[in-house]
């Protein structure tokens, strides 16, 4: 028993630093978030602390479960292409020679080295009229006149995907370079072709590191605000934008925190929906195993 205890003081004390960080700077304003979504906005903004479940009322409001819809929407759909575009490239990378792997991933970890703003105003100067895209293919005459690349929905999930691919990738290779060979060889050795090993084998061993890619992408989309005031030019509002707006703008703080509310709880209904995922996944491999 001794050594037990001692043990669980030492898991403690690896643990304390990392737990107590995320409690101060993670549970405590999620927890002062929900606190205030139970109160009314002063007379000139910040808090009037009488209670109240108006705030909740009004974020069922149809025109706000329109911008949620709307901005879950976009998020999805910069999911979808990132999961298109990063799985070929993860299982590219990860079927690469070992010595090799190191030097594709840090090309892909690249963008990061940037800020997000500085890659975010890139996709301006691409995009706009007047833009590299816009005079390349004006140049080599497959257009007569600019296209519309930049202030709505196509540039928003542009920079969504760009930004965000990275975590796809990672995710998704990780998921794949820890893959059983075996199990590969031995859907071969049964006659199976290399399409069938793929979706009968490779692709459900994965989905955890799929599923992981997805959740990256869409939570940190539906709750993005810079990339829809940025590329989009305001014009197209995210609940981001406007959670963002009642802070600093309305200055209706209970108001944008029941909205934050909302926000938090699908990002951790996703979290949850990953964790089964995982959890089921392992339970399939040690079957298999």
């Amino acid at each position: 028993m001794s050594a037990r205890a001692a043990d669980r003081l030492r898991d403690l004390a690896l643990l304390g630093p990392g737990l107590g960080w995320l409690a101060l700077f993670l549970v405590v304003p999620c927890g002062i978030v929900f606190v205030f979504s139970f109160f009314e906005r002063g007379v000139y903004g910040g808090i009037d602390y009488t209670f109240t479940l108006e705030n909740f009322g009004r974020a069922l409001d149809p025109i706000y479960l329109k911008i949620l819809l709307n901005s879950a929407r976009i998020a999805g759909t910069a999911t979808l292409i990132a999961l298109l575009i990063g799985y070929p490239a993860a299982y590219a990378i990860a079927r690469a020679p070992r010595n090799r792997q190191t030097g594709y991933l840090v090309l892909v970890m690249l963008p990061f080295w940037s800020n997000y703003l500085i890659r975010t105003y890139a996709w301006i100067v691409l995009l706009n009229r007047e833009g590299l895209i816009n005079r390349g293919l004006g140049g080599l005459g497959v257009i007569s006149e600019p296209l519309p690349l930049l202030y709505n929905e196509f540039a928003i999930v542009t920079g969504l995907v760009y930004n965000y691919l990275p975590f796809v990738v990672l995710a998704i290779y990780a998921s794949i370079s820890r893959l059983n060979p075996e199990v590969l060889e031995a859907s071969e050795d049964l006659g199976a072709p290399s399409w069938r090993t793929f979706l009968r084998v490779t692709l459900p061993l994965t989905l955890p590191g799929v599923a992981a890619g997805a959740v990256f992408v869409f939570v940190l989309s539906v709750g993005n605000f810079i990339t829809p005031d940025l590329l989009g030019g305001g014009r197209l509002q995210m609940v981001g934008n406007l959670i963002y707006d009642q802070f600093l703008t309305a200055r209706d703080w209970p108001f944008g925190a029941a909205l934050s509310f909302f926000l938090i709880a699908v990002m951790m209904l996703l979290l949850f929906t990953q964790a089964l995922l995982v959890r089921r996944a392992q339970g399939e491999g040690g079957a298999h195993g």
